[in-house]
C-alpha cells in the first residue's frame, strides 16, 4: 500500500538573514524563489518511505555530470531512491532517468527513499544539491 508523507521542507522559507549554517539552510534560502512543479500530495511514497522535497540551485540544473553524482551517492546506500518531477518518475540509480526529467535550476524534485539507511541516504542527497553538486556555481 502506498502512503502519502508531508515534504520536509513544507513551509520552509523563513531564512534568518544570516550565512547558511548548514545544507538545510542553504535549500530552504534556495525554495524562497522556487516554484514547485509537483505537489507533494501527487508523489507515490511507498510504504515505510520518506519523501523529501529538494530544489535544484546549481545553475546548470541536473545534467549529465550532476546527475552521475547523484546516482554516485545514491549507491553509497542501500536504500531505493525514485525521483519524481512533472508526475513523472524515475530510479535514483539512472543517470540516463534522472536527464530526462529535465530539471533545470529552479526545479523541486521529489527524492524518496525507502530502506534502512534512507534518512542517511536522503541526507546525503540534500547536502550534494546544497553544494550545487561540487559546482562553483
Amino acid at each position: 500500500m502506498t502512503g502519502l508523507l508531508k515534504p520536509r521542507f513544507a513551509g520552509a522559507g523563513a531564512h534568518s538573514g544570516g550565512p547558511p549554517a548548514c545544507p538545510t539552510e542553504v535549500l530552504r534560502t534556495a525554495m524562497d524563489d522556487t516554484t514547485y512543479t509537483d505537489e507533494p500530495s501527487e508523489i507515490p511514497v511507498p510504504e515505510g518511505g520518506l519523501l523529501r522535497m529538494l530544489p535544484i540551485v546549481n545553475r546548470k540544473g541536473l545534467h549529465a555530470r550532476a546527475s552521475a553524482k547523484f546516482v554516485q551517492t545514491v549507491e553509497r546506500f542501500e536504500s531505493t531512491v525514485a525521483v519524481t518531477r512533472a508526475g513523472e518518475t524515475v530510479g535514483g540509480r539512472s543517470i540516463m532517468g534522472l536527464l530526462t526529467l529535465g530539471a533545470a535550476k529552479g526545479t523541486v524534485i521529489g527524492v524518496t527513499a525507502v530502506g534502512s539507511d534512507a534518512a542517511a541516504c536522503l541526507d546525503a542527497i540534500e547536502a550534494l544539491l546544497a553544494d550545487r553538486f561540487g559546482e562553483d556555481e
